[in-house]
């Protein structure tokens, strides 16, 4: 054991600072096992959110010396013994209090997204898919909204735009639906309009925090970015689309 240095934010949403706190800790151990000393020994007021202890959940999500990063699976042992490790609230949603943010907006864009329609199974033997298809759909299922990649988008976090662009979390979600083989419903228009794609410059800091290890943007953001210029953008495909018509129906109405 060893007195390790940490340096947490204290506040609300009408202001705070960071507070300096000292606790003993062990080989093994991660950031949330020293916040939880702190609450245990110096500050048992100290708000932090958190569920499974271990990197499952996404809840533990904060910055860390300014990193975005899950407290849960970040170790001490990566950082200098000596050195004192910062610790604060993500920066792209209102803050509650000390580390804890208001995330609901999340669930409410999630809520926007028109749902899986799957094509009519005539046949009566159910949904065949080839199984690249389904690796390319199901690594957009590993997400465990966490919320990192939301926290370091550039749109969201420094611009503020959350009216116009949904993040990369749910435009690897929209992803996973709009390549699911299965899938009838258009949501390239939407995709383009309400959802903001045109707003990511792929600048892949989405993807460098994902700890699911997910390839945001070039399997996801990528890919949906180059349907939308298809459809609206190049001329022979809106011509053929014009006269033949689109494979998709259109999704139903966003819901609020």
């Amino acid at each position: 054991m060893s007195l390790r240095a940490f340096k947490i934010w204290r506040g609300d949403s009408e202001g705070g600072e960071f507070k300096d706190y000292a606790v003993e800790c062990g080989e093994g151990m991660v950031v949330l096992d020293a916040i939880h000393r702190v609450q245990t020994e110096h500050a048992g007021d100290l708000a932090v959110r958190w569920n499974c202890k271990a990197g499952k959940c996404g809840s533990c999500s904060v910055e860390i010396d300014g990193k975005p990063k899950l407290a849960c699976m970040t170790r001490l042992s990566d950082y200098d013994p000596e050195a004192t490790v910062t610790v604060q609230p993500i920066k792209s949603f209102p803050l509650v209090r000390d580390l804890v943010t208001d995330v609901s907006w999340n669930y409410t864009q999630s809520r926007r997204i028109p749902p899986f329609q799957p094509e009519e199974d005539k046949d009566g033997r159910g949904l065949r898919m080839k199984q690249e298809d389904v690796d390319r759909v199901q690594e957009f299922r590993k997400c465990i909204e966490c919320f990192l990649c939301q926290d370091v988008c550039h749109v969201l976090r420094d611009h503020e735009k959350h009216d116009n662009f949904v993040g990369p979390r749910f435009m690897i979600q929209l992803a996973g639906l709009e390549m699911h083989p299965a899938d009838t419903a258009d949501r390239i228009p939407a995709i383009r309009k309400e959802f903001g794609s045109g707003m990511c410059n792929i600048t892949r800091c989405c993807t460098e925090v994902c700890p699911e290890h997910i390839d945001i943007t070039d399997n996801g953001i990528i890919p949906l970015k180059e349907r939308v210029v298809d459809r609206f953008y190049d001329p022979i495909a809106w011509l053929l689309g014009k006269l033949f018509g689109k494979r998709k129906q259109p999704a139903p109405a966003l819901e609020v």
